[in-house]
């Protein structure tokens, strides 16, 4: 006997949904990130590379137009030599931050739950006499 299929109660998104827009937009690789760290004031370009190593120049300079595209990120030239550029966050990006922060204390929290529940599987195991993988 099969389940009956119920009907969304949620109201139909728009043709233009905003959660995807928004989901589109910070769900790029290291744009958090991005968002994260100019969410404490302006950084130069090496200063962003420095705060998250794992991103390549291509990737990050990727990110940095796309935001600057979309109005998140201003990009100011520096007048010095040689130029430099500065990154900061506009009107609208500072508004993602708390959504950033949102999502970063969800985080924190899967994380604990995450490590509380192997230790309490490794804790079993060892009263069991299994070996904890």
């Amino acid at each position: 006997m099969s389940l009956k299929v119920r009907k969304s109660k949620a109201p139909p998104p728009l043709p233009s949904c905003p959660l995807t827009e928004c989901m589109a937009l910070i769900g790029g690789a290291w744009t958090p990130n991005i968002i994260w760290y100019l969410s404490a004031g302006p950084r130069r370009f090496g200063e962003l590379r420095t705060d998250i190593p794992p991103v390549s120049a291509k990737v990050l300079t990727a990110r940095l137009r796309e935001l600057e595209t979309k109005g998140v990120v201003t990009r100011k030239v520096m007048p010095t030599s040689p130029p430099s550029v500065e990154y900061a966050l506009t009107p609208l990006g500072r508004e993602l931050v708390p959504a950033i922060n949102a999502i970063v204390t969800i985080g924190h929290k899967l994380k604990t739950r995450t490590a509380k529940g192997t230790t309490a599987i490794s804790g079993a195991n060892k009263r069991r006499g299994a070996r904890a993988a």
